[in-house]
């Protein structure tokens, strides 16, 4: 099964981050282009609460449906209960490193369906493009969480 771990500092309390994480605009924010995201509903950051969306990646809908899991003021996972993957279980983990700093450890489990999906998925999850994924949320909450600290 492919895992993928990033981590990286912020400079904001834990508070900041927690609340950029649950505030239900933060996948948009998160979602780097040319990819779009089209929420279809999406409840507030709660154990068991579901949020339904699709990505779209150029002209090929990528639709989703996460259960959000093990909801703390220290993270949470998104589970897909819904969508292109055979299984995808993203934990976010936010570590207070002092008053003022957190780190953020990013963790995913996932597997590849078999068929058109799994070549779906093998390319657009693949080692290169998650860094890329990630390294643009990195830009993005840092900006983002550093403004509110």
């Amino acid at each position: 099964m492919p895992v993928f771990d990033y981590s990286f500092p912020v400079d904001a309390p834990l508070r900041v981050v927690r609340d950029f994480h649950r505030d239900t605009s933060a996948l948009e924010r998160l979602t780097p282009p040319p990819t779009f995201v089209q929420i279809h509903s999406i409840e507030p950051m709660a154990e068991g609460s579901v949020s339904k969306f699709t990505l779209w990646v150029g002209p090929l809908p990528l639709r989703w449906t996460a259960v959000h899991r093990n909801v703390s003021d220290r993270g949470f996972t998104d589970v897909q209960a819904e969508g292109p993957a055979a299984k995808w279980e993203h934990t976010h983990t936010f570590t207070p490193l002092d008053a003022d700093h957190t780190r953020i450890d990013e963790h995913i489990e996932f597997e590849h369906k078999r068929g058109f999906w799994g070549i779906v998925t093998r390319l657009l999850f693949s080692r290169p493009n998650l860094l890329v994924m990630f390294a643009y949320r990195r830009f993005v909450t840092r900006r983002h969480c550093g403004r509110r600290a």
